[in-house]
């Protein structure tokens, strides 16, 4: 029964961890940097037992699916972060990073096993055939997807297609129903979560993941925060679980000046490679605060630990994921390809930020969950980022190798979110599906209010509480949550109901008011 609970709490995190592990986490990841490396006439014992089983076995036998089999367990028994990507999952993974897919340019949400659209992308095919938020979707083409109780990813199958061609929706608007017929086009995914002024002088941005994209999105916020009199910045790497490196290089080029190391990369197969700043930084002046914790993750940890020895910037919140290994893509020539791991990255003072995988994968994955059992989470103290090396930043400040990126000021994760019932409602779709339906019934009240600054300081989230807890149907039991937690779920309401309205920038900058991370940032750079 216990293990039961510790699962239920910890279900989000786990799932974070695999999505980091899936992730590009590479510099040279892509067909824009990986080629064909095996030659079409070469055949080892692993081919030929293939051809063995093909040619003499009792049954039919799919030896695309063994082969496949057999390169995975392979490469389990490499690196946790070597992996085989079979051609479906491979076209989702590097569209992750590629910053764009072909679609039809929505959002959606499954509430009650019906598909509704949630957001609606400026410019896009969805937008320019009348899509709508709030228009729930029936059929695509001549499949019903209501009430099939369908994935996300099977509905994304059917709404998704090449560029140019054509999905007929059958819709539900107002009560009635509708045809619209949208070409897909490409869709650009953007890497920037959130970026605006948290007051006259200090900007924000919110880093979601390193893709081909993130260097010249970075750059466009970042300029269009000076014109509104940014002079600090807090750049908030927290969740972010790495991408090209490339572009991580870039970006940390924005803060250092001169030719100062950033990161280097060395293998057994690969030699020493060097990745120095090469042009004159757009903010290589003014205080820096970057935010990390136990997922940022590889191109992540690049940008902190260069930050870090070089002293531009003040590290807070939790120690890193300690991702330090480089991987290149592989094509098979099958549609599949291999990520394979090439060399260890290194921070300018030589810190390996690769944490131990000697005890397997398994022990690897869990690794986060012991830091929370030992209090890793909770305790500066407590974390083990010593691996007998010591190394001096520029400024004299003593700092560790192994296990990644501890903070310079270490910031408690609050254990509050981690109760059973607030953590199963907020990963549930409750609070979703109750702000969605608010937001749509109330999108005349919405409208006084004239940005997401305006509605953070001015919007009373306990309104949102008691109308939530009035919902036919929820299982909440309000009497038991109360106090800080009551506080956390009404900010969470609050902050989904903003998203509707302004995206990513209303969301967290909600969220960002009463967060304590936030709030050391803020007091580092009044200091």
């Amino acid at each position: 029964m216990m293990g039961n609970k510790k699962l239920q709490v910890w279900l989000p995190l786990i799932f974070s961890v695999v999505l980091i592990i899936g992730m590009l986490l590479g510099y040279k990841m892509g067909n824009k940097h990986g080629g064909q490396f095996f030659g079409s006439n070469s055949r080892g014992t692993l081919q030929k037992a293939l051809d063995l089983i093909r040619l003499r076995y009792v049954d039919s036998v799919m030896t695309d699916s063994l082969q496949g089999k057999a390169i995975e367990e392979m490469i389990n028994e490499l690196d946790p972060h070597s992996l085989y990507l079979p051609p479906v999952q491979l076209q989702e993974a590097n569209e992750d990073l590629e910053g764009k897919f072909d679609g039809i340019g929505i959002e959606f949400s499954v509430f009650a096993d019906t598909i509704n659209i949630v957001h609606v992308i400026s410019g896009g095919p969805g937008e320019k055939a009348g899509l709508q938020i709030g228009d729930k979707i029936i059929k695509v083409n001549d499949s019903l997807l209501a009430g099939k109780n369908r994935s996300r990813d099977e509905i994304k199958n059917f709404i998704k297609g090449s560029k140019g061609s054509k999905v007929i929706l059958q819709l539900l608007r107002d009560g009635k129903e509708q045809l619209v017929t949208v070409t897909r086009n490409t869709i650009p995914v953007s890497a920037i979560d959130a970026a605006y002024m948290m007051d006259k002088t200090t900007g924000y941005i919110k880093l979601e993941k390193f893709s081909e994209n993130s260097y010249e999105e970075f750059m466009s916020a970042l300029e269009t925060l000076q014109k509104q009199g940014l002079k600090d910045l807090v750049f908030d790497l927290r969740e972010n679980g790495g991408g090209f490196m490339d572009e991580a290089v870039d970006i940390a080029d924005e803060f250092l000046d001169g030719d100062k190391l950033i990161v280097y990369t060395e293998g057994v197969n690969n030699k020493k490679r060097e990745y120095r700043c090469k042009r004159p930084g757009l903010f290589e002046k003014g205080k820096l605060v970057v935010l990390v914790d136990e997922l940022s993750a590889s191109a992540s940890e690049v940008v902190a630990g260069a930050l870090q020895e070089w002293c531009r910037a003040t590290i807070i919140g939790r120690r890193s994921f300690g991702k330090g290994l480089v991987q290149e893509q592989f094509p098979l020539g099958d549609g599949s390809a291999i990520r394979l791991t090439i060399a260890r990255y290194y921070t300018p003072l030589g810190r390996s930020i690769q944490r131990s995988y000697e005890k397997g994968r398994k022990v690897y994955m869990d690794e986060l969950w012991e830091r929370h059992s030992t209090g890793e989470l909770r305790f500066k103290d407590s974390n083990k980022v010593n691996n007998g090396k010591v190394f001096l930043t520029v400024c004299k400040d003593t700092v560790y190798g192994g296990g990644g990126i501890m903070p310079d000021i270490f910031v408690s994760i609050d254990t509050i979110l981690y109760g059973k019932q607030l953590n199963n409602l907020i990963a549930g779709s409750n609070l979703g599906s109750f702000a969605y339906y608010y937001y749509l019934k109330n999108k005349k009240q919405m409208e006084q209010y004239k940005s997401a600054t305006d509605f953070t300081r001015r919007f009373n989230a306990a309104d949102l509480w008691n109308d939530f807890i009035k919902q036919p149907g929820n299982s909440i039991e309000a009497g038991l949550i109360k106090g800080r937690e009551k506080e956390l779920i009404q900010q969470r309401l609050k902050a989904i109901l903003a998203r509707y309205k302004w995206r990513g920038a209303g969301y967290y900058e909600v969220l960002n008011s009463d967060d304590v991370v936030i709030q050391k940032a803020l007091e580092k750079i009044k200091q």
